[in-house]
């Protein structure tokens, strides 16, 4: 009887056990299951992101809106199938976002390869940081093992993905929400070093900024304001043109966006946000007085955090077949 009441004891140990790790992300999650998945996803990014480096800002941008809404589950994949369910897609933050096709290539071939294995989710995780690195920025660890989550709402995405207008008290409380503190936020801004954007995100900054036409955001140099002005956004109603998150090195991921920062040329207000806390001003300042390697170090620990936001593993969601819709 004790042999066998020890036999039992270790058998609820050994479920004890297997409670605490089922469910957590984990570095090479897919090693047994299928083995190549990263090589792949990696060998694809390296081929074609070059075509349109861009991408790699874009993807880096999905990446975070997804994260920020239900955690990183790729809800923000998911096409409207029905008018009672509009997904996050159709929020005004994700209107502009691109690289939906890329992430469909890509889980395509992971498909090929391994079907019903490996997530969208972690496609996105994976092509994020895989992208930024073959345009030359850091790489962070990317643990694996997220689920796909089967709802996604267009109000949510509207509340919880901060906004290029959100002040420093905006920007704060929907960091804090997803467990991201003030450093996080700085640090994860810094993405802005790469990319572009459309006129929208800013021009009420140059033309109507107090809701009178013609007032323009004293925050914002205004020898920058006259070239944005001059030369890409020429009125209100421009909706099509692209234009340098951070002027002259928006394909070199630098601290170059954090020298802006301190010259008023934040393109965003939710940038020149940074610079209106005392706090978050001397962390900008702590980064440019350091190397461009601590920002990589630094920046890589924020994204890894940020990739863990309220992710779902085990057997909570599902792994879609096609990162477009839930599976039937």
């Amino acid at each position: 009887m004790r042999g066998s009441g020890y036999l039992v004891v270790m058998f609820f140990c050994f479920l004890a056990f297997m409670g605490s790790t089922e469910g957590k992300l984990q570095m090479g999650f897919y090693s047994k299951s299928c083995p190549n998945a990263e090589k792949i996803v990696q060998d694809y990014v390296n081929s074609h992101i070059h075509n349109a480096p861009s991408l790699a800002a874009s993807i880096l941008r999905m990446h975070f809106h997804d994260c920020f809404v239900r955690g990183c589950d790729s809800s923000v994949l998911l096409n409207t199938t029905s008018g009672t369910n509009q997904t996050e897609k159709l929020a005004v933050p994700n209107t502009t976002l691109r690289g939906f096709d890329f992430i469909d290539r890509v889980k395509s071939l992971l498909e090929a390869a391994c079907p019903g294995v490996v997530s969208c989710a972690d496609v996105i995780a994976l092509v994020a940081r895989d992208g930024v690195v073959a345009t030359g920025g850091p790489s962070w660890k990317v643990p694996t093992g997220r689920r796909d989550g089967t709802v996604s709402r267009t109000s949510e995405a509207t509340n919880n993905i901060p906004a290029p207008t959100s002040n420093f008290t905006t920007l704060r409380r929907l960091f804090s929400n997803q467990g991201l503190n003030l450093k996080d936020l700085v640090l994860l801004s810094g993405a802005h070093t790469i990319g572009v954007a459309h006129c929208p995100s800013f021009s009420n900054r140059l033309y109507n900024f107090t809701g009178v036409l013609g007032t323009q955001d004293p925050a914002l140099d205004s020898e920058y304001a006259a070239v944005l002005k001059a030369r890409k956004c020429r009125s209100l109603n421009d909706n099509t043109t692209l234009v340098e998150m951070d002027p002259g090195s928006s394909m070199k991921f630098d601290l170059s966006y954090y020298s802006q920062l301190l010259k008023r040329r934040g393109l965003f207000q939710s940038d020149s946000a940074l610079t209106t806390n005392s706090t978050a001003l001397s962390l900008v300042n702590q980064l440019l007085q350091g190397s461009l390697k601590s920002f990589f170090a630094e920046f890589a620990r924020s994204m890894e955090k940020m990739g863990r936001i309220k992710v779902k593993t085990g057997k909570v969601g599902e792994i879609r077949k096609q990162c477009a819709v839930v599976n039937g």
